[in-house]
């Protein structure tokens, strides 16, 4: 099982994928293990993890301080992705105390869903249990106004288990803060719409998909226009930007022909 947790964060990522895909497994945010009072979170399964998202509709998610203290996470939202990817938007029902760790619970809580809520430490080189501590700030740092999100080009990359495909947008000015990216791409010729959050890799946001898994995908000759809310990890977000077009990465890509 933690052998197909630790391929699921490769074959996942948006550098995508030198690994096989794993079979299922779970990304938590925020990312950075300090959070403020009214910290936002998201719980992401992947492929046969998906279903422990949608059971969220009827089970109650808390964080649990190690006193015990239980405090339920409010669903706001599930959103699905098109590609084996699925999360679930989370706020808490109350303000957090200050200088605390929490840990994540669910009701009902199976014994696959307990190793798969763990998290990998590059210092320790080990899994460890997915926690948070509080500062005894009540706000996120704001982000830059002044970011900017430009569109760079399309690409897809062939790997053992099917391609990666993506548009490609450059992030400048940004914060150091933790920044969420809540991002709404539409198919042209279906007027479909999705939602995703997503986040930066290396100054730079990937719409699509990895080998194994993603929120988005496109047809060979698919024309689609997409637009970004750039927000911290409470919610507080900058104004929406103006819808790019693009044009699917296959449109050009010879293997793929």
């Amino acid at each position: 099982m933690k052998k197909l947790i630790l391929l699921f964060f490769f074959a996942i990522g948006l550098n995508s994928a030198h690994a096989e895909c794993g079979a299922n497994g779970m990304q938590f945010f925020p990312k950075k293990t300090n959070i403020s009072l009214n910290s936002m979170f998201i719980i992401q399964g992947y492929y046969m993890s998906e279903k422990t998202i949608n059971s969220f509709k009827n089970r109650t998610v808390y964080l649990q301080s190690k006193k015990g203290e239980l405090v339920k996470l409010n669903l706001v939202e599930i959103l699905k992705g098109q590609m084996s990817l699925t999360q679930a938007i989370f706020k808490p029902a109350k303000q957090l105390k200050p200088n605390t760790i929490y840990f994540l619970k669910y009701s009902k809580q199976t014994e696959r869903e307990t190793e798969e809520m763990t998290q990998w430490n590059t210092e320790t080189n080990q899994n460890e249990k997915v926690y948070w501590k509080t500062t005894n700030k009540n706000s996120a740092e704001l982000l830059n106004p002044n970011l900017k999100i430009k569109y760079q080009k399309t690409e897809v990359r062939e790997y053992g288990c099917g391609p990666a495909a993506n548009a490609i947008f450059n992030v400048t000015n940004k914060s150091d803060s933790e920044i969420w990216y809540k991002t709404e791409m539409v198919d042209l010729n279906t007027n479909q719409k999705i939602v995703f959050y997503i986040k930066e890799w290396d100054g730079k946001l990937n719409v699509g998909h990895g080998m194994c898994s993603g929120a988005f995908t496109f047809t060979k000759l698919g024309k689609y226009k997409v637009r970004f809310t750039p927000m911290n990890t409470d919610g507080k977000s900058l104004n929406t930007t103006k819808w790019i077009n693009f044009e699917s990465p296959f449109r050009n890509d010879k293997s793929s022909s």
